[in-house]
């Protein structure tokens, strides 16, 4: 869709208004709106979303940042940047800066590692199990058929452990 007020760019922004007691939508591109005053939904509440980011990340600043400050290699960001910005120049930056964004992370969401969600009827795929898990395993039931007298079972579970440990060493 064309935007409503220039006519020539694609509408990316989709504005409802309570015009008189009716209901008035305009679909702008991003510079109609900008030029319209749409420049955030934040505005005019005193609240700026990416100063709200930034204090979340502005005791991680050294007081000393003269002389060497380390960048991203990707985009050019620094730990500054992002912290004065209240945003992550790009996907690199939380590689290069983990260690002094890990602590806000934690903050903001409770836990480091995301644990995802999958679709109710997606199939579950099992973790294959290392080689060690499979000795365990292996040497568990070996020590059961032992027990139970059954020294065939164990003497062919001791010869998988020995080469699967044969792999993990060779």
């Amino acid at each position: 869709m064309l935007c409503q007020n220039c006519g020539r760019n694609e509408a990316n922004t989709h504005i409802k208004q309570v015009l008189n007691g009716e209901m008035v939508e305009s679909h702008l591109c991003s510079d109609c709106a900008n030029h319209l005053g749409y420049t955030d939904i934040f505005s005019g509440f005193g609240f700026n979303i990416s100063g709200f980011f930034s204090g979340l990340l502005s005791d991680m600043i050294p007081a000393n940042t003269l002389g060497n400050i380390k960048r991203c290699e990707k985009c050019g960001c620094s730990f500054d940047d992002i912290v004065r910005e209240g945003k992550v120049g790009c996907a690199e930056c939380y590689k290069t800066f983990y260690d002094r964004l890990e602590p806000s992370i934690q903050r903001i969401h409770g836990k480091i590692k995301y644990s995802g969600k999958a679709a109710a009827n997606a199939p579950r795929k099992e973790r294959e199990e290392s080689p060690e898990e499979k000795i365990a395993k292996l040497k568990e039931q070996m020590s059961e058929a032992v027990e139970k007298q059954e020294f065939e079972q164990a003497a062919k579970l001791r010869d998988e452990i020995r080469a699967l440990e044969g792999e993990i060493n060779g």
